[in-house]
């Protein structure tokens, strides 16, 4: 892509934000939460003097990646106490969900890249060393970077051959490649498909942060084992299938299974929680009640009864509670393999040493492929290979055991990547 290419991107994707955006809300979200933008970040970080060490941005595309630099951010802040932490999104689904999180001194949304805001961001954070997390490259932020010298860390990279950055016309995406002062890449695959660009002297593979994030998520969680009690009250000593990250086409595949099984217990936890994307999920499962009314005391079972005759089905209709859900769980489900874009995290599931299930769509994602592998992943390709599956695990308590161990082994076997990282940075001096 040449540059001309990626100004008529850069024209386009900002004329398709503002035609859409009276009727989606990601859109709006996104406009709105650039407005005064510069003015908000010089006053903040003008007056700010609470810390005076380094400081240190980190930018995530979205929620995924926010968790996937996390554990580095927290173990940077651990060992540099007085390091001031500017947290960056591009997503609006990243910024509202974590826009209060108490890690970070400031949390904006990046500007659209542009030369001039490149330049006028950087100026007012002055970032000593910044954290780019996954992947979300931006031409003139990478380049304004690398021009001025400041450490610039990939972290938790992942490529594949059919990326630009391969291609005979990716000369722009390789160049954005070459402003990283150290790429850490989660796979030996990828580091070899980097090493065709030249690229070895700054290339380690470090594995995947995410894997720190869900172990630490899951010890905090065996700390609070009665943080939820409406949801140990609805499970009740039943056997628990918690499907999270769930798209229509996933519940399509699983509604028949719960609506005849009113013995088993189902926690559905939609990736969206709009009030028509809710509904649908009301839709499909004849026997449900949403989180909220169960907490407004809807539908409350008799006393010492201790679980519910019926709904059987618990829709999570609030952002943040999955990853704490998945160890109450007999299966895991994990939604997005029967779309076009893939599975979303199993890794939250399998820390808990639970069977994961998930659609076909997971080529893109090394970490159910190779969870697959282990032995701990379990892929379904419709609703009658899900009841198999389901019913298969239920009635074999060897098998749910043996494939629920195999998930816990492999996620425990890739921890570390944080560690790497963090003593790469100590090491150079970064800080």
């Amino acid at each position: 892509m040449s540059i001309i290419f990626y100004h008529v991107f850069l024209l386009l994707y900002r004329t398709g934000i503002r035609l859409i955006s009276p009727w989606n809300r990601k859109a709006k979200l996104w406009l709105e939460g650039r407005k005064g933008l510069f003015q908000r970040v010089r006053a903040e970080m003008a007056t700010a003097t609470v810390r005076q060490g380094p400081v240190i941005w980190m930018h995530c595309s979205s929620l995924g990646e926010f968790e996937q630099g996390r554990p580095v951010l927290e173990a940077l802040r651990r060992q540099s106490p007085d390091c001031r932490i500017v947290l960056s999104f591009f997503s609006p689904s990243g910024y509202t969900t974590r826009k209060d999180y108490k890690g970070a001194d400031h949390i904006f949304y990046l500007p659209l890249d542009s030369p001039g805001n490149a330049r006028q961001f950087i100026d007012l954070i002055k970032p000593d060393i910044v954290l780019w997390v996954k992947y979300d490259y931006w031409y003139y932020f990478l380049a304004e970077l690398k021009k001025r010298n400041i450490p610039l860390l990939l972290i938790s990279g992942i490529f594949r051959e059919d990326q630009p950055f391969f291609k005979w016309y990716g000369r722009l995406h390789r160049y954005m490649l070459e402003c990283f002062t150290h790429l850490f890449v989660q796979t030996e695959a990828s580091k070899t498909l980097l090493r065709r660009l030249r690229l070895t002297e700054n290339v380690s593979v470090s594995g995947d942060t995410r894997f720190d994030r869900v172990i630490e998520i899951a010890a905090a969680a065996e700390l609070e084992r009665t943080s939820l009690p409406l949801i140990e009250a609805f499970c009740g000593g039943r056997p628990v299938v918690v499907a999270g990250s769930t798209w229509e086409e996933d519940e399509e595949e699983l509604d028949h299974f719960a609506n005849v099984h009113p013995d088993i217990r189902f926690i559905v936890a939609p990736h969206e929680i709009s009030e028509a994307r809710l509904q649908e999920v009301e839709g499909l499962f004849r026997h449900s009640i949403r989180y909220s009314a169960l907490a407004r005391g809807e539908n409350v079972p008799a006393a010492g009864r201790g679980a519910w005759p019926e709904p059987n089905v618990l829709i999570i209709d609030n952002i943040g509670m999955l990853s704490r859900l998945y160890r109450y769980a007999t299966i895991t489900y994990v939604g997005g393999g029967f779309g076009d874009d893939g599975v979303h995290n199993v890794l939250e599931a399998a820390v808990y040493g639970k069977p994961v299930v998930f659609g076909p769509v997971i080529e893109k994602y090394i970490e159910a492929v190779e969870l697959t592998e282990s032995g701990g992943g379990l892929i379904i390709d419709s609703a009658l290979e899900a009841e198999k599956v389901f019913n298969r695990l239920l009635q074999n308590a060897g098998e749910l055991r043996e494939t629920g161990e195999a998930s816990g082994r492999y996620v425990q076997s890739k921890k570390g990547a944080t560690e790497k990282i963090t003593r790469y940075i100590y090491e150079k001096h970064l800080l």
